[in-house]
């Protein structure tokens, strides 16, 4: 029997706050920038709680903080969430025949081979779901068909924290009625392009002239064209390794003071080592960026010649490029510390690191 899991760990940035701050559960939760009535940023996700009064992913930080401004607003550590999408990974793919990581906190897990009737596959996708909520006590969503597609789509409906089973050959009536721009793949710019050409719901596309369709998207017209009648034969695969790490921050305000600015990279630069060290590996490349009040970038890479996953070779490096390349007199908006050219090493740290 052929069966797909799509596995989601719902408000996650949030949900992990609240692992370690059992305290907050119940309150609005809001992870993203410091808003302090004028914050620069968005919000990076929220909990249910506080999406009862409009907060939303994505939303600035100073419109979220005008809806709820006494919601909970916690920096994120990103850091701390990359061990616990480990921990929820390593879990995921004990029960996997094939296992596809498609973010920090979204996986397929393919499981054909392991039921055989729906009842099974049921069956498995509750245990999932209750080994997630009793060993790392956070909530998921779980979308389960025949193909990837649509068990993303089976995911969407399910949510929050339910599990959703829609057979192949319920796919397209299932997704019929929906707005075209709910359809896995299509964004924004394609959806109003979509809806102007008359295709307002996913059973508009399906009923397609798929002729038309490639004129005016290409390729990509008929794979459009495919999904909305259900069909994807794409494969979970595993993909491959990661190719670098980094972080980033925007300040509160523009800033031209080398030591404010030196602190942040001494502080993104702790946070990448963590994740290197995190997943067994090193780096050879650091690279610096630099983000001004107009948006303009500015990139700058040094390779150390050697392996390392020590905070005070990224940090002497990035100040270095910093000092001799950047102009920051009218002022920074963002920095970031980027490291590539990673080799595994040795050494996983544990989430119990961060939960005890």
């Amino acid at each position: 029997m052929n069966a797909i899991l799509l596995v989601d760990m719902d408000y996650f940035y949030a949900a992990c706050e609240e692992v370690r701050k059992p305290e907050i559960k119940g309150k609005p939760v809001v992870v993203g920038a410091d808003p302090r009535g004028k914050g620069r940023g968005v919000v990076l996700t929220c909990n249910y709680i506080a999406r009862k009064y409009g907060i939303r992913s994505g939303m600035p930080i100073s419109m979220a903080y005008r809806l709820k401004s006494d919601a909970l607003y916690i920096l994120p550590d990103f850091d701390y969430y990359e061990y616990v999408s480990k921990a929820v990974m390593d879990l995921l793919r004990k029960y996997a025949t094939s296992f596809e990581q498609v973010s920090i906190d979204e996986a397929f897990v393919d499981v054909s081979g392991k039921a055989k009737s729906d009842d099974e596959v049921l069956a498995l996708a509750e245990a999932i779901k209750k080994e997630i909520n009793t060993r790392l006590k956070m909530p998921c969503s779980i979308g389960v068909s025949n193909s990837k597609l649509v068990a993303k789509m089976a995911c969407e409906a399910a949510k929050p924290g339910g599990i959703r089973l829609v057979r192949q050959e319920e796919a397209k009536d299932f997704m019929s009625d929906m707005p075209v721009g709910k359809l896995y793949g299509i964004g924004r710019k394609t959806e109003e392009k979509l809806i102007a050409m008359g295709y307002k719901r996913v059973g508009d596309l399906a009923a397609a002239n798929p002729a038309t369709l490639r004129n005016a998207f290409g390729v990509f017209g008929i794979e459009m064209h495919n999904s909305a009648n259900g069909i994807d034969e794409s494969r979970v695969e595993e993909n491959g390794e990661v190719k670098s790490i980094s972080r980033e921050t925007t300040f509160d305000k523009d800033t031209s003071d080398r030591e404010e600015i030196v602190a942040m990279i001494k502080r993104l630069s702790d946070a990448v080592v963590q994740d290197v060290k995190g997943r067994g590996m090193s780096f050879k490349v650091v690279t610096l960026k630099i983000k001004y009040p107009d948006f303009t970038e500015h990139l700058k890479s040094k390779s150390l010649g050697h392996t390392s996953n020590s905070v005070a070779d990224i940090v002497n490096t990035a100040v270095r490029l910093y000092d001799t390349y950047i102009d920051g007199g009218d002022g920074i908006r963002k920095v970031g510390i980027r490291v590539s050219t990673l080799i595994k090493s040795s050494g996983q740290r544990k989430i119990d690191e961060f939960t005890s």
